[in-house]
């Protein structure tokens, strides 16, 4: 990706199911004009899913995935459909393919999407080829309560149709949440307190930061950048208190322990907690940490798949807080990347990341399962400001 790209996390993700050769692959490619996934009559080509980043004229920035048919059989096929089930917990806007008038795997599917309140368009797709294309299509009416699409690759008209269905369903602040804006106004100042330990990236900031300082601009703040060791000349330099200090939450007690009275303090990651999370349930979980005992279970949930480093936030720092005021034999499993799992119940507490990397939509289903698995869930720079003493000092965006 180039630096002047959009990053997936802040595109629509349009996932694509439907059975084995129902022509998700082909839809794919004739709506954006690219060879985007392999075609074949062969029933089970699409393995993995595949992400393709696109920009979409009327749909903006966008990710298109297109997945395995949730037919699949044998042991293979079942991790495929795992693998696509992982994809519709990030997905936006379902496009949903009915190929016949057995629809009972579509319905399931269907019903899922509408429990996780995601948006699905039903198409009837291969029209040109479908003898009981109307059939179908009444059947999808009758057992949905929508009206499908009916679509062909080989009708220009019907995939204009398409795209303009599509549009619809994009949700209408999808690229108008504010990282900042609930914090800031326009004129305002702004600190930024970024420490280049081991774990910063050589010659680069890391996600988050890069983001809050756009969105900051976006704002039309003025931005102040320095590492914790300049924290006092930097505050020097300005002629009145910054309105908002931003910090690494791994500083977080250092920053409050100086900062002025009249700036409010927040972390990056308690920025991404209420941008991408549910910063309430968040809040309400850091009092977990208070029942939390030797035999108790954590979960620390990476949205990144790097390689650890020394002193690494996630997988050394926290775990080490937390053992430190409920005893060593505290456990913590740690996973990464989409390796999150379905049963929680084992769980005393689940810690969330900034999760920067992925978008909201896949961040709220995880807060979901907690919730209904009554599994306490919080964020790296809640947990860090609960532990430091700080917690009802700190701020977060909305």
């Amino acid at each position: 990706m180039s630096l002047n790209e959009t990053p997936n996390a802040n595109r629509v993700h349009i996932g694509f199911y439907g059975k084995r050769n129902s022509g998700k692959s082909s839809l794919i490619n004739t709506f954006t004009g690219q060879d985007v996934a392999i075609v074949s009559n062969v029933a089970g080509t699409t393995t993995d899913p595949v992400y393709k980043a696109m920009e979409v004229h009327g749909l903006g920035p966008c990710v298109l995935v297109d997945t395995a048919g949730f037919d699949d059989v044998g042991k293979l096929g079942r991790m495929r459909v795992e693998k696509a089930e992982k994809a519709a917990d990030k997905t936006d806007i379902a496009v949903l393919l009915f190929s016949d008038t057995d629809i009972q795997h579509e319905l399931e599917w269907f019903r899922n999407f509408k429990k996780t309140k995601t948006p699905v368009l039903c198409v009837v797709s291969k029209s040109d080829a479908l003898s009981n294309a109307a059939e179908v299509a009444a059947l999808v009416r009758q057992e949905t309560h929508t009206d499908p699409l009916t679509v062909s690759v080989t009708e220009p008209e019907s995939i204009a149709r398409f795209k303009e269905a599509l549009i619809r369903l994009v949700p209408e602040d999808y690229d108008m949440l504010s990282i900042t804006a609930s914090l800031v106004g326009e004129g305002d100042v702004v600190l930024l307190v970024m420490p280049q330990d081991i774990q910063a990236p050589k010659g680069r900031l890391i996600l988050p930061q890069v983001q809050t300082i756009r969105d900051l601009l976006d704002n039309r703040c003025v931005i102040l950048s320095a590492t914790t060791d300049k924290l006092d000349q930097a505050l020097a330099a300005l002629s009145k208190p910054p309105k908002l200090i931003i910090t690494d939450s791994q500083v977080f007690k250092t920053v409050y322990d100086k900062k002025p009275a009249e700036s409010l303090l927040t972390s990056f990651s308690v920025l991404f907690a209420a941008h991408k999370g549910d910063i309430e349930y968040y809040l309400e979980s850091a009092a977990a940490i208070e029942r939390l005992k030797e035999d108790s279970k954590v979960l620390i949930a990476e949205c990144c798949t790097h390689a650890p480093l020394a002193e690494d936030i996630g997988r050394e720092k926290i775990p080490a807080m937390l053992r430190k005021r409920t005893g060593q034999g505290l456990t913590v499993h740690v996973v990464s990347g989409m390796d999150f799992p379905k049963d929680l119940t084992g769980y005393d507490l689940i810690i969330q990341c900034g999760a920067c990397m992925f978008n909201r939509k896949y961040v709220l289903t995880r807060v979901g399962r907690a919730k209904e698995q009554a599994v306490p869930m919080t964020n790296y720079g809640v947990v860090i400001a609960y532990l430091s003493g700080i917690l009802d000092k700190i701020s977060w965006g909305s």
